[in-house]
């Protein structure tokens, strides 16, 4: 196993008490594990690549409860702004969807695998310009943390390292496929946020 594996995310001890800087460090890990997934092959490869699926539906998730419906408020447009980046997000996961059905050694894994990264980069430019620069505009210091203290529920249910004893992604993954990893992380969210539903 290569000792060159993406951070589990928090284990820099930041403390994350705004919701951007906390987002922005996210796309940073997801930039680096599709570089783990591109560098490596074999066992390697379906690691970093379940650990990369791992974190996006958790990611997504989390904007999708906590940063988009904050946007769609207090951004001006930001119903428009909103509507673009789910698209967006729509078509990452249908890419992503097709990736599943693949090993990653079938020689149409690569290409896809390139064609899901130029999106999910276009989403996160997309998002920094368009969302983050302007939630940190719009609102104070208490509502930023508010919203990382969500995000980092979030974050808890997707560890990008297997857990202790399982050796492989595969088996990993067996413990929580992605729709129900994204049903678990909402409702991590919404108790973060007090909700209770």
């Amino acid at each position: 196993m290569s000792t060159l594996h993406t951070p589990q995310a928090g284990d820099d001890g930041v403390k994350d008490t705004d919701v951007v800087s906390l987002l922005m460090r996210q796309h940073g890990d997801i930039r680096n594990l599709f570089d783990e997934v591109e560098r490596t092959n074999g066992e390697e490869r379906r690691d970093a690549f379940r650990r990369l699926v791992r974190l996006l539906a958790v990611h997504e998730t989390a904007e999708e409860e906590v940063v988009h419906p904050f946007a769609r408020r207090a951004l001006p447009g930001g119903e428009q702004v909103i509507k673009d980046r789910l698209a967006e997000e729509r078509a990452a996961k249908e890419t992503l969807a097709a990736l599943d059905d693949l090993d990653t050694d079938d020689p149409k894994f690569m290409p896809q695998l390139l064609k899901l990264r130029k999106d999910v980069q276009e989403h996160a430019r997309a998002e920094e310009r368009y969302e983050f620069s302007h939630i940190r505009r719009s609102t104070d210091s208490a509502n930023l943390a508010a919203m990382a203290k969500a995000v980092k529920a979030a974050e808890a249910m997707a560890p990008t390292r297997p857990h202790p004893g399982v050796e492989s992604g595969a088996a990993n993954m067996a413990l929580g496929p992605v729709a129900a990893l994204m049903d678990r992380t909402k409702d991590a969210v919404r108790k973060a946020m007090g909700k209770d539903s």
